[in-house]
Formats: C-alpha cells, sequence, structure tokens
C-alpha cells in the first residue's frame, strides 16, 4: 500500500510514482477538515503552524483504510512541515496496527531536509520494520523514484 498525505500536490505526485512502478494500492490520507491557502501560510499562526507546534495534535482523518491487515509493506509519504511529518501522519499511525509491517518513509519539500521527520514517526508505530526514509525534491523525475524503489530489493 501506498499511503500518502499530500497538502499541495508533491507528495501525491511521487506517490503516484510508486504506485506506478509497484503496481500496490493508493490510499490518500484526506483531513476530515480539508487545508485551506490560508490554512498552509507558514509562519503567520496558520493552522499547520499551529499544529505543528503542538506534539498532541491529532487532525481527523477522513475515511479508513479497508483491510490493513492484508498489506505486509506500507510505502508513508509526507510533505516536510516545519522539519517534520504534519500532525496527521501521526493520526494514521496510532489508528491501526501496523505490528510486523515494514514501513518506508518518503518525503517532499522544495527546501527542506529529512531532519529527523522520519524517525521521530517510529515511537507511533512500535515493532515495525522501518526502512530509511528518503526526500524527494518537488521535480522529482518518475524515473529518480524509480531507481530509489529498485534500490530497496523488496
Amino acid at each position: 500500500m501506498i499511503a500518502y498525505f499530500s497538502a499541495t500536490g508533491n507528495t501525491e505526485r511521487v506517490a503516484a510514482y510508486i504506485i506506478n512502478k509497484t503496481g500496490g494500492i493508493g490510499y490518500e490520507i484526506a483531513p476530515a477538515v480539508p487545508y485551506t491557502a490560508d490554512d498552509l501560510k507558514y509562519y503567520t499562526d496558520c493552522r499547520a503552524d499551529r499544529e505543528q507546534a503542538d506534539p498532541t495534535a491529532r487532525p481527523a482523518i477522513a475515511g479508513s483504510v479497508e483491510h490493513m491487515a492484508a498489506y505486509d509493506v506500507v510505502f508513508l509519504g509526507y510533505p516536510i512541515w516545519h522539519g517534520q511529518a504534519p500532525r496527521i501522519l501521526s493520526t494514521f499511525l496510532e489508528s491501526y496496527d501496523f505490528r510486523g509491517k515494514t514501513i518506508i518513509p518518503f518525503c517532499t519539500s522544495a527546501s527542506s531536509g529529512l531532519g529527523s521527520s522520519d524517525t521521530a514517526l517510529h515511537a507511533l508505530a512500535p515493532h515495525v520494520d522501518w526502512r530509511l526514509s528518503k526526500r524527494f525534491s518537488d521535480s522529482v523525475s518518475e524515473k529518480a523514484v524509480s531507481d530509489w524503489i529498485d534500490s530497496l530489493s523488496l
């Protein structure tokens, strides 16, 4: 499964590349209350700023994954917000039992590095085979994503 949250389309595009390459099932982690352009005006005390500043924030997700137990490998995609994964990823990881699964995080950012955005998620889903995360720029090619997947030896 390729589960992803994308506010502006960059992470969704990379997720589509992964779906095309792997033949996996895509699942959009969609917020119950969609983010508006004003919600994403960083450093203005916007919704995204407030959520990222609150480690207990858990934005609600619209819908749920059917048959989570059927997936052994989960690619988990997100944009970098203030150096971390958006809090909606916390909601997602705390909503299911990932015990025994392999999670392969990937993220997108135009300028921020990976930082600790991936390892900060590990505590939310213990007993998982966490793989190294990969950060992609907003202009990444489908071939670059395909080459990364080939390097994973799945």
